[in-house]
């Protein structure tokens, strides 16, 4: 145990010091491609997404994917530090990526060590480190998906402080134009798209959609941008909204998607949406995973932040050692021990139930 945890730390400080932008990880790919080979582990690789199966996989048994992404997003201005630089002070291991989601995916990678030789296991194992998570990108794990049979349910390695997240926002990003006559400002014109969105604003800021989830409570829509006309002396002859749209398991992003259209969409006001595809998903609070996790005194809840949980189409729980709070932050860090507690936290969780 105590040879995976350094392994599983040395490894991390590897891929920090390795730029792995969204779309730009080919060489975490090859880090992690040695890592398997230094192992004799046989792995696959399609684009920058690689999977290993347990020794003794057998196709006759139901499979646990245990998955978590090795890209990152850019470091922000704020930081005071090299953001690649992987230093350890006073216990904890800086870096872009060391919180989100590095930690998590390498106790991932040492908990497969753990059991990738162990023979008469009720559950295949596939560990898959994946690419695009952080720019909910289409080469992805949802891109490598097709490979996998009999998908039980996955394991989603995200910083959740180790306690279950048994259901995520889906996220919707909708356009919407705003239309009206356009003409010169000194001159009252009624029907000018800026006041022809104010019914509109009002609408999102009031509008409560009525089924609430248990775990994700209400859906919250958000106008996060505006923007119209060019010159003070010219009405514009429409107005653009951006609304960002988090949608709970109560509803798919299409439903909610026709309820906003059947309650706004006009001549006057389009409607559309960016995707469809980044639903809300969830795991039943009685599945066996999270029943074992319960068991040992984790608490669920569910998640505001999006994952890859949402290229999934079967359950998945999403729980990992660090804190979402640090997520994409300055600074970036994940403490020694968090990890540590990550890895046997993963082994104690799955071994209750393989």
């Amino acid at each position: 145990m105590d040879a995976l945890k350094k392994e599983a730390i040395a490894l991390l400080q590897k891929l920090i010091q390795t730029q792995s932008f969204s779309k730009e990880e080919e060489k975490t790919a090859a880090i992690l491609e040695a890592w398997f080979q230094a192992r004799n582990i046989p792995f696959q690789r399609e684009g920058n997404n690689i999977w290993a199966q347990n020794k003794y996989y057998n196709n006759t048994k139901p499979t646990i994917l245990l998955n978590s992404h090795h890209d990152t997003v850019r470091p922000n201005k704020n930081y005071t530090r090299d953001p690649f630089d992987a230093s350890i002070e006073d216990g904890k291991l800086f870096g872009l990526g060391s919180n989100d989601a590095g930690g998590c995916l390498v106790s991932l990678m040492a908990t497969f060590v753990y059991f990738y030789e162990k023979e008469d296991l009720k559950y295949n194992l596939i560990i898959a480190p994946t690419a695009q998570e952080e720019n909910s990108g289409l080469e992805g794990v949802r891109s490598i998906l097709h490979h996998f049979e009999n998908i039980e349910f996955a394991l989603v390695g995200e910083p959740t402080l180790l306690d279950l997240a048994i259901a995520e926002k889906g996220l919707m990003v909708l356009d919407i134009v705003v239309k009206g006559t356009a003409g010169h400002a000194a001159h009252r014109y009624d029907d000018q798209p800026i006041f022809n969105a104010l019914p509109v604003l009002q609408w999102f800021k009031d509008f409560q959609f009525p089924k609430i989830s248990e775990q994700l409570g209400k859906v919250k829509m958000t106008v996060s941008q505006i923007n119209a006309g060019k010159q003070h002396n010219v009405v514009p002859g429409e107005l653009s909204l951006v609304v960002d749209v988090r949608v709970t398991d109560q509803y798919s992003n299409r439903e909610v998607y026709d309820i906003i259209c059947e309650h706004i969409a006009s001549e006057k006001v389009i409607v559309e949406a960016r995707s469809f595809r980044l639903n809300s998903s969830s795991i039943f609070p009685a599945h066996p995973i999270v029943k074992a996790g319960i068991a040992m005194g984790k608490k669920t809840y569910g998640s505001p932040t999006l994952s890859d949980q949402t290229n999934m189409n079967f359950p998945s729980l999403k729980m990992g050692p660090g804190d979402s709070s640090r997520s994409h932050s300055a600074d970036e860090f994940i403490y020694i021990k968090e990890i540590e507690e990550g890895i046997e936290t993963y082994i104690e969780l799955l071994s209750k139930i393989l």
